[in-house]
């Protein structure tokens, strides 16, 4: 359930939405926090569910001393009107238990807003892919019916390369079994997929091949990807895709090792 944070609900009708999936390196959360930070949202409200681990903390885009003494959530909305965007940032992982039912939220949630896209960001373990997949760039993208009947044109001119299906059974060649979509270690990115491509929502997932560690330059990779379609940042500026890093990332592998051990 989605809960405003403004006196009068936002509408969200015509908007494009962007979220992350929980998956491998957290690339889909990284690149949310860039297009937050540099876009300096507005927070207008947050979704109120028991699919999510519950966690709470300081603004992890605090600019001064009074910003940072704001508790955030972890699943917030974020806005600017300007350029009719909104942002779902998840921080925290969903229970296993209830990622079907958290997905439903999320295709109640979009359809209701009026969204008129939704873009979900993911990523997947390198050390998956089949000899297909490691030809050419590590990203990939999926793209429901819906919505490639609009942007089938803007797909082709950005030369993009869809995510392949793969052998249900690795090394084995079997005539009757068709290939199959596979996002190891994308989160819920391929069951809202299925989801939505089910209930004829226009939605994408773009994704990056990548391997658990610092994953800050995959984050900069996806989030520059994502920027070549949606145009977020002026490409006419003297300084091109120059992305906002967080004031929260500067704790993001801890606070260093104490002297005291040495």
């Amino acid at each position: 359930m989605f809960i405003s944070s403004q006196t009068s609900p936002p509408s969200f009708k015509d908007y494009t939405l962007v979220m992350p999936a929980v998956a491998v390196g957290n690339v889909g959360q990284l690149a949310v926090d860039l297009i937050v930070s540099t876009l300096n949202m507005s927070r207008v409200g947050f979704l109120h569910t028991d699919c999510l681990i519950p966690m709470a903390g300081n603004n992890p885009y605090a600019t001064c001393k009074e910003d940072a003494e704001e508790l955030h959530t972890a699943g917030e909305v974020y806005t600017t009107a300007e350029l009719k965007l909104a942002v779902l940032q998840i921080r925290a992982p969903i229970l296993q238990t209830k990622s079907k039912k958290f997905r439903q939220l999320l295709v109640s949630w979009i359809k209701t807003s009026g969204f008129s896209r939704t873009v979900v960001l993911s990523s997947s373990h390198a050390y998956q892919r089949d000899d297909q997949q490691l030809q050419g760039t590590p990203l990939r993208y999926l793209i429901t019916p819906s919505l490639l009947k609009v942007s089938a044109d803007a797909l082709k001119e950005l030369g993009w390369k869809e995510m392949e299906r793969v052998p249900a059974y690795p090394g084995l060649t079997d005539t009757n079994t068709e290939p199959r979509l596979c996002i190891p270690g994308g989160g819920i990115a391929k069951g809202l997929y299925t989801d939505s491509c089910a209930e004829d929502l226009p939605l994408a997932v773009l994704l990056l091949f990548c391997s658990e560690g610092d994953n800050i330059p995959d984050a900069f990779a996806l989030v520059n990807h994502l920027n070549d379609w949606l145009h977020m940042l002026d490409s006419h500026s003297p300084e091109p895709n120059k992305w906002k890093i967080p004031s929260s990332w500067n704790l993001l592998f801890g606070s260093g090792i104490p002297p005291a051990l040495y």
